[in-house]
């Protein structure tokens, strides 16, 4: 195994694989592969069975998965794409519908960890943060040409940052003398802005780090939506797995799942309420599964992750 297989810890895995429950001759797809330990678990329960259709927008990430699984697996398809394009790509394979559906919404250590990718402000690196090296916007376009009000309105939507607005017009009087060009002087502005001896429980720059990332690669954007048309794309009984690691992602994975099963989501009185009755399917977690103390201890970034899972209903839907 190499350095990177070695390493990499994927979150939530027994949760995942048990929740989205993993049968041999089914045909499963994990929309964002990464390393892929989720998939790697997914084949050991196939046996040489069934199929796995990887997906993962970050090509490095991608080679690396395949290095790790391996190349010879006949039961294994990777495709470097969106999984927002899930139904192009299997119409592509010839597939109309799946047994399961695995969405891991986190970074990836391998990720993280690379300096010239951007990701991390613990590492000083050039403010890249693209998942698609093929997408033309880097984080450092939108530092450096955003407005104050637009700066302002990304690190508060994104970042759900307080202190959205001192940390705009920071950056528009720093880029008059000099461009931001890595994460090491953004880092140090977004500290600089700290009160002297204030230390909350995270960085003060990972909001900020957060909403960049977010806006960089379109994260949110149609998400919703997706999760509705992957639960279409499932076969009856099919299951959905999704493991999101901020509040913005969790919230919209729970209404899409609430609206697929038919309850309200305004929350208004009964007679005012005209929230779409779809009743796909029903949700298998009341509450969202998160990591216990033991995964926490081996692996500090699983603290943030949330598992929600979804089932479709034993009838076949038509979309």
């Amino acid at each position: 195994m190499s350095m990177v297989g070695a390493l990499h810890m994927p979150v939530l895995l027994q949760e995942a694989i048990e929740l989205l429950r993993v049968a041999k001759d089914e045909t499963y797809v994990d929309g964002t592969i990464g390393l892929g330990g989720h998939t790697q678990a997914i084949l050991t329960f196939l046996d040489g069975t069934g199929k796995v259709i990887g997906i993962d927008w970050d090509d490095e990430t991608l080679q690396q998965a395949q290095n790790r699984l391996g190349s010879g697996i006949r039961n294994l398809s990777l495709h470097h794409d969106n999984f927002r394009n899930l139904s192009l790509i299997l119409n592509g394979q010839k597939i109309s519908s799946v047994d399961g559906i695995l969405l891991d919404l986190g970074v990836s250590s391998f990720q993280l960890e690379s300096a010239e990718r951007g990701f991390s402000f613990r590492l000083d690196g050039p403010l890249d943060m693209r998942l698609d090296r093929r997408c033309q916007i880097t984080a450092a376009d939108l530092l450096n040409k955003l407005s104050e009000k637009e700066l302002t309105k990304m690190f508060w939507r994104y970042g759900q940052e307080r202190h959205s607005r001192s940390i705009a017009q920071a950056i528009v009087r720093q880029r008059q003398a000099n461009p931001l060009l890595t994460t090491c002087q953004l880092r140090q502005l977004v500290e600089g802005l700290t009160p002297a001896g204030y230390r909350g429980s995270i960085h003060p720059a990972t909001r900020v780090f957060q909403a960049l990332r977010i806006n960089v690669n379109q994260e949110l954007d149609g998400l919703e939506e997706f999760f509705i048309e992957a639960i279409y794309l499932l076969n009856p009984r099919g299951r959905i797995v999704v493991i999101s690691f901020h509040s913005l992602e969790d919230r919209i994975v729970k209404t899409a799942f609430r609206k697929a099963a038919g309850r309200c989501i305004c929350f208004r009185p009964g007679e005012l309420c005209n929230c779409p009755r779809l009743e796909l399917g029903q949700i298998l977690t009341r509450k969202p599964v998160t990591p216990g103390k033991k995964e926490i201890n081996e692996n500090p970034r699983s603290r943030s992750a949330k598992l929600r899972a979804f089932e479709k209903c034993a009838e076949h839907i038509e979309h």
